[in-house]
This record gives structure tokens, C-alpha cells and sequence, in this order.
């Protein structure tokens, strides 16, 4: 495997980490990058492509695990926190698993048809743009008061509210992170409680679907992929790392509109080059 071959995978690496939860949409920058510039399919078969991408997805998801590995033990009960107390609100794992229910109903009742027919350039920049106006739309309209400041203050209700916003980003280009932060930013959540949520809900419902992909593409890793995947893998999760961080200090401050005007650019930009 030559070492251009590597550089691609780096990059591509680099672009999930980038975009993985940040709300732009890793999806759609994938597919974008992928199609306009390095067009992975001319080098590998398809289903190599689309196994290499769920590898990539996996070293951003290992990324939110380190990141929120205290958060995930307590939340499994393996070990509490010392400043724990039994009256104490916290983030519980059934809240999390609520959250999952619709988009996880919605995404096996109809994943033969997304993959089929909106994975595509065209449908990325709708997603883009539509995710991009919802986004504007949740900081202008927020409530005035900040009703929820901390991931442990989220009710049942809302992380249902929540998850069932999630579902817009079955729809790529839309955004996971962008869909459920500005759910959450509408039901008066502070952006990093949001933000918190969002990353926290999506480890299990991005795990449990990757697992779900790379059994179905088993036969797809051999000697010759191995290091073009872990290449992948390994750049996908140190940028997220560092990326992940870098969101969760930034989000209360700016908020979604500089990322929805990024999209909107992105949007035209892609549309000018691509069509």
C-alpha cells in the first residue's frame, strides 16, 4: 500500500475528527470530500470505502469515550464519584437511552432507503443548508432564561424532546450535533448542556451502528486495508480529541450562528465547484 494511499486515509481521518460533533455535519463533509476531491471509490471498491469510513467513525467515537470516560462510569454504575450524593441529580443512562429510542426506531425502519437515496452530494448541501436555518432559528429563539445549565438537570421529557429532534439527522448534511444541540438550546438548555448531551447520546447509538456495519463487512479486512484503516482510525481519534475539547470551552461563548454561516458558505461554495 503506497504512501499516498496512507495520506488519504489521514486525511479523510482528519476531516472525521474535525467534523464529527462539531454541528456541521461529518456526514456531509465526508461524502463532499470524498466525491469532489479524493474520490476513495477510484482506489478502493465500494464496500472497502464504506467499511473505511465506519473504522474512522470509530476513533472519533473512542475520542468522546476518554473525554467523558468519569461521566460513562458513573453513569454504568461501575464506581461513583466521591463527591457524590444519594439525593444528588445526575445524568442517568436510562435518560441517555430515551434519548436514542426514535432516531434508533427511525434508523432501522429506514436505513435501506437512506443509504440508497440520500447519500449524495445534492441531498449533503440540503441538509447543510436546511440544518443551517434550524440552527439560526434555536439561538434566536431561545428562551430569554437558561432553564437547564448542566447535562444532570435534563428531565426525561427532554431528553425524549431531544432524541426525537435527533431525527432530523437521519437526513445527511443535517447534522447529529447540530440537530440535538439546537433541540436542546430550544428547550432552554445552556449550549453546553446541550453539547454534552448530544456527544454523551451519541456514543452508544454511533457504537452499536458501527459494530452492526463492520460485522456485516467483515470480509472486507485483510492484510493489504489493515494499515490504510488503522492510518484512518488513529488521525480520526487524536483530532477529535483535540477537537472535542476545543467545542465544549468554545460553544457557550459563540453559540450556533458562526457554525450555521459556515454551513451556508459551505453550501455555496460546494454548489458553485460541484454543479
Amino acid at each position: 500500500m503506497d504512501f499516498m494511499l496512507i495520506l488519504k486515509a489521514v486525511l479523510l481521518g482528519i476531516v472525521e475528527g474535525l467534523t464529527e460533533f462539531a454541528p456541521v455535519s461529518s456526514t456531509g463533509h465526508m461524502i463532499i470530500v470524498d466525491d469532489v476531491w479524493l474520490k476513495s471509490e477510484d482506489f478502493l471498491t465500494k464496500y472497502v470505502a464504506n467499511t473505511f469510513k465506519v473504522v474512522i467513525q470509530l476513533g472519533s467515537i473512542t475520542a468522546v469515550i476518554v473525554i467523558f470516560k468519569e461521566r460513562f462510569i458513573e453513569m454504568l454504575g461501575l464506581r461513583r464519584n466521591k463527591t457524590y450524593k444519594a439525593n444528588e441529580n445526575k445524568l442517568k443512562l436510562t435518560q441517555v437511552i430515551v434519548g436514542l429510542i426514535p432516531a434508533g426506531i427511525l434508523g432501522v425502519l429506514f436505513e435501506d432507503y437512506i443509504d440508497e437515496y440520500l447519500f449524495s452530494t445534492s441531498t449533503v448541501l440540503i441538509g447543510l443548508f436546511i440544518g443551517a436555518i434550524f440552527m439560526i432559528i434555536a439561538d434566536r429563539f431561545r428562551p430569554k432564561k437558561t432553564i437547564v445549565e448542566s447535562v444532570d438537570q435534563i428531565t426525561y421529557k427532554q431528553a425524549f424532546t431531544v432524541g426525537l429532534i435527533q431525527c432530523l439527522s437521519l437526513w445527511p448534511g443535517f447534522s447529529r450535533s447540530g440537530s440535538t444541540i439546537s433541540g436542546g438550546v430550544l428547550l432552554g438548555m445552556s449550549h453546553r448542556a446541550a453539547a454534552d448531551f448530544t456527544f454523551i447520546m451519541a456514543v452508544p447509538i454511533m457504537a452499536g451502528a458501527s459494530f452492526l456495519s463492520l460485522v456485516k463487512n467483515w470480509e472486507y479486512f485483510n492484510l493489504e486495508v489493515w494499515p490504510f484503516f488503522l492510518a484512518g482510525f488513529i488521525s480520526a481519534f487524536i483530532v477529535a480529541l483535540i477537537s472535542i475539547r476545543f467545542f465544549l470551552k468554545l460553544i457557550n461563548r459563540i453559540k450556533l450562528v458562526p457554525f450555521a454561516i459556515y454551513r451556508i458558505v459551505l453550501c455555496i461554495i460546494i454548489y458553485i465547484v460541484y454543479f
